[in-house]
């Protein structure tokens, strides 16, 4: 069907200068990554923290994140890269996308914990749970940018639709069984503004006075319960557990546990 309104997909995802080639995904990457420095880095300093401190950590924090995103993505797509059809090698080539955001936001967290210890822990009155709410706000807007990635590489776009806002996904990258269809969900659309939301409703949470780390327990309790509808959108191949994608599992777990530690965090403050 014809469709007169449609998001239409990048007729490229590289450019290219002379030997050199830039990737968008990269680049939304890296934009990401300096957004959440810099939201953070004004975020930490309005606590009282010292200048210098969260661009340290990031050195530790985003090269673990991209390793841990990456190592996730391989753990739960393996028949991607071993066995009769893998591609071993493809398993360094993050332009091309795949980087799991649970191995991300983990070994992340814990690069960021490391880089802490060796950085800010002696410099600043200020804790590590301190340090965790002021990076909040930028890491779910890092996330909002990463996404556009997705749709210069023309992926992980959801269920077909007739939405006014379809994307229109050309011939060639549609999945087999769909390939009569011409507009899909935009789930990378649909992420991205729910990260810029889940960001605003974090800035505006300062004034609430919560105990130190609450603030990053919001944020993930707040993205997952997004990330819970929007991955079930996707048709992209993902392993099922009882029908459902690995990943919806995994976002609702979260989801609960975070939950449930941010209103037992909220109780004990009101007692």
């Amino acid at each position: 069907m014809l469709r007169v309104a449609a998001i239409p997909s990048p007729t490229r995802s590289v450019i290219e200068f002379g030997p050199l080639t830039i990737h968008f995904y990269a680049l939304a990457i890296i934009l990401g990554v300096a957004v959440a420095i810099y939201v953070g880095n004004r975020r930490f300093l309005a606590l009282g923290g010292n200048s210098g401190v969260v661009s340290d950590v990031a050195l530790f924090a985003v090269p673990a994140g991209v390793i841990g995103g990456r190592i996730y993505h391989v753990l739960t797509t393996p028949e991607l890269y071993f066995g009769k059809r893998g591609q071993l090698v493809e398993i360094f080539f993050i332009w091309k996308g795949g980087l799991g955001i649970w191995g991300a936001i983990a070994l992340g967290y814990v690069g960021a914990y490391l880089g802490w210890r060796r950085r800010g822990k002696n410099e600043s009155a200020l804790t590590f749970a301190h340090f965790v709410d002021a990076l909040a706000p930028g890491i779910v807007l890092a996330q909002a940018i990463g996404r556009w990635g997705n749709w210069f590489n023309r992926e992980l776009f959801g269920r077909p639709t007739d939405l006014p806002w379809g994307l229109k996904i050309p011939l060639i990258d549609r999945p087999t069984g769909y390939l009569n269809f011409e507009t899909f969900h935009p789930t990378f659309l649909y992420e991205s503004l729910w990260c810029v939301g889940v960001a605003l409703i974090l800035f505006k949470m300062n004034s609430l006075q919560l105990k130190p780390g609450s603030i990053f327990i919001a944020y993930i309790s707040m993205y997952t319960l997004g990330r819970t509808w929007i991955e079930a959108l996707r048709i992209d191949d993902a392993h099922l557990i009882l029908g459902l994608r690995l990943n919806v599992w995994i976002s609702l777990v979260i989801f609960l546990w975070s939950t449930a530690l941010l209103i037992n965090r909220i109780q004990r403050r009101n007692r």
